[in-house]
């Protein structure tokens, strides 16, 4: 039986504290299938200087596979150095061949490893754990899904640090695929701060029931509205702080990814595309044209309200903009709550922000991936990590706490 529009007509949910209520929930069919992608030894290439093609190919696996969904509407979550997504089992091998093919990119053109990991719901569900999921609304042009239940929890790690069957694992293909990176884009200057700084925060609940992880969440949520005010106090970006970017090495990212590398002059002849359609853009949005339905005066106001500056995937991950003692104040209350042992969190902190983005349709579908500069939700992971080390907390203790129930399968990771 197809069910393709599982997540089509999903009601929404308005506001992200939601997901502290269990019953706004709903479960993943079990005949679909959870995709984790990530960039291994992403922290060294972040090091290097990498983070703009980190965040790029983190990226391009969400813009292949929608590209292949077409009117099917598919969950994705954005990481920063790779990505989570669901899919209908209608559309499992395409998105195999296609996901070899970002990889054969990833590696080519900017000497990065994607790992990637596909796993049914129902090994999912089988090993004790649940996806469950609710759908965000941000924007009229975007919606967010947020999950829990565990579930993607147990994939990401499941993938990244065990031996994987050959059923799980992408295969070679003997004919040289194309993935479709069409609407993604990286066309903006690095963004700086609204205010001082840019926070970017990775908070895990780690209570022995789930009861109890959504108060710590809620907790946490109210917390920061307590010391930064409402969402559109701390929102990382204001239309006024978008600029468009000329340089050719801010845009040399993007034109390696997608120019043809086949043809000679493929990039040059891209890039140089490009750059002329940032001077159209600039005009545009300078004179407040209305061209083809789209009001280029409220252009940056769209971007700015179709951001992913909050979510929720078993963790909660957030890009604040605020002052250093905003800053202060939550961090002390965080550790507070770190040595109660009520949950366990990580941070990274810049002085403005990289935006990635995906559009379709410039007065229509659109998502601007935001990350805070330097590697901001690879660090901030990091960072959770090590505290999860000093706690004597390793992810096999934390799945077994996360577990829902009991399952007659043994847990043997």
């Amino acid at each position: 039986m197809l069910n393709d529009d599982f997540y089509a007509n999903l009601p929404y949910v308005e506001n992200l504290v939601d997901l502290t209520e269990p019953d706004n929930f709903v479960a993943v069919p079990d005949n679909w299938y959870v995709i984790i992608t990530d960039i291994t030894n992403s922290t060294q290439a972040i090091a290097a200087g990498k983070y703009k093609e980190v965040n790029l190919i983190g990226a391009s696996s969400i813009a292949a596979i929608l590209n292949i969904a077409g009117n099917i509407e598919i969950p994705f979550v954005f990481g920063g150095d790779g990505a989570e997504l669901l899919i209908p089992s209608s559309l499992l091998a395409k998105t195999k061949e296609v996901l070899v093919a970002v990889q054969r990119v990833a590696r080519s053109q900017f000497n990065l490893y994607l790992r990637v990991g596909i796993l049914p719901v129902s090994a999912v569900i089988a090993a004790g754990f649940e996806v469950k999921i609710a759908k965000l609304r941000v924007s009229e042009n975007y919606s967010q899904v947020l999950i829990t239940g565990g579930g993607i929890a147990y994939a990401t790690e499941f993938i990244k640090e065990y031996s994987i069957p050959d059923i799980y694992q992408l295969r070679r293909q003997s004919k040289l695929l194309k993935a479709d990176f069409s609407g993604l884009e990286c066309r903006w200057q690095d963004i700086p701060s609204r205010h001082e700084e840019v926070l970017t925060l990775q908070v895990l609940a780690i209570a022995h029931n789930q009861e109890k992880n959504h108060q710590i969440y809620r907790n946490v949520l109210n917390k920061i509205q307590h010391i930064y005010g409402s969402s559109q106090d701390f929102h990382p970006i204001v239309p006024g702080s978008l600029n468009l970017t000329f340089r050719s090495k801010n845009l040399m990212a993007e034109t390696k990814l997608r120019a043809d590398s086949e043809k000679r002059l493929a990039k040059p002849i891209y890039l140089l595309q490009i750059k002329l359609g940032n001077v159209l853009g600039w005009l545009f949005m300078s004179f407040k044209l209305v061209l083809d339905g789209v009001n280029w005066g409220l252009y940056k106001k769209t971007v700015v309200n179709a951001t992913d500056y909050q979510k929720f995937d078993d963790m909660l991950r957030l890009v604040i903009s605020g002052s250093v003692s905003q800053r202060a104040t939550l961090l002390h209350y965080l550790n507070e709550e770190y040595t109660r042992g009520s949950l366990v969190y990580g941070f990274h902190i810049s002085d403005r922000l990289l935006m990635t983005c995906l559009v379709f349709e410039r007065n229509g579908r659109q998502v601007h991936f935001i990350d805070g500069a330097g590697g901001g939700f690879a660090e901030a992971a990091k960072a959770l990590k090590e505290r999860m080390l000093r706690k004597s907390l390793n992810w096999r203790t934390f799945l077994k706490l996360i577990r829902l129930r009991k399952s007659a399968i043994p847990y043997n990771l």
